[in-house]
């Protein structure tokens, strides 16, 4: 099926504006318009995952936990390129559902296996090279809970928290492998806490400023099985003072094939 029949077919279904967006210079994402997006977050996420399995063991496989609508463990995928395979586990139906659209509308349907599922559940036959994930920010009664639901899961912890997440990796990360994943700043600790509580250790950081001048607003995480003591890298700065996007940020789009 093509982008333009998906497109006219999830509308039909869902019964409400889509829009198809570019993911990479090469792939699209299908997202509900007024629903949960692909964010920066996502982005970032996937970058640093292949940025730090990079020079490594060749990774070909991905894991990617709360896969939402797709786009961290697709964007990792599409940079491990053609030889690399994915699963995607993703619990809350509606973003299932475009999850299953992005891989089919990619024509990635013998590369990317879309599971219905609950991380907290999840027991795979398998260990993988690289484990990503991007957990909800919030706890409940921290804030106000959105009343769209697929907004809702993805912000809040309505579904397992980053501890859930981290002892999800561990099950199902390999000997040498990789967990990445984002996190708000301000919780820094009960995200380290998290991953060793899991069993696992932070490897590297990075906090991530959205502007030249304000505070960081989530940490990156690299962790693995084997003990390290942990390097705090430079802040990754997503726009200069004036708002343009800065240098290191337009080179991450170019490392997803974007001019």
């Amino acid at each position: 099926m093509t982008w333009d029949a998906l497109h006219l077919a999830l509308e039909a279904e869902l019964g409400e504006a889509i829009t198809l967006d570019a993911l990479t210079a090469t792939w699209r994402i299908a997202q509900r318009a007024a629903g949960h997006r692909h964010s920066v977050d996502d982005v970032l996420t996937a970058h640093y995952a292949l940025t730090t399995v990079a020079g490594g063991s060749r990774v070909t496989s991905v894991l990617d936990l709360g896969s939402g609508i797709g786009g961290v463990g697709l964007l990792a995928l599409w940079g491990l390129g053609a030889g690399a395979r994915l699963v995607c586990v993703e619990a809350q139906a509606i973003s299932h559902r475009l999850l299953v659209a992005n891989i089919a509308g990619n024509q990635l349907g013998d590369r990317a296996v879309p599971r219905l599922a609950d991380l907290r559940e999840l027991a795979l036959d398998e260990r993988f090279g690289l484990v990503t994930g991007s957990p909800p920010y919030f706890p409940l009664g921290t804030g106000i809970l959105p009343a769209d639901s697929q907004k809702a899961h993805a912000r809040f912890e309505l579904r397992g928290d980053v501890a859930d997440y981290a002892r999800a990796a561990a099950r199902h990360l390999a000997d040498d492998g990789v967990f990445v994943f984002c996190f708000p700043t301000a919780q820094r600790a009960r995200a380290i806490a998290s991953v060793t509580g899991a069993g696992l250790h932070v490897a590297t950081m990075r906090d991530v400023v959205p502007r030249v001048g304000l505070r960081p607003l989530f940490t990156l995480f690299a962790c693995g099985r084997a003990a390290a003591t942990c390097t705090t890298e430079p802040a990754l700065e997503v726009r200069d003072a004036d708002g343009a996007l800065g240098a290191e940020m337009r080179a991450v789009r170019r490392c997803f094939g974007f001019p």
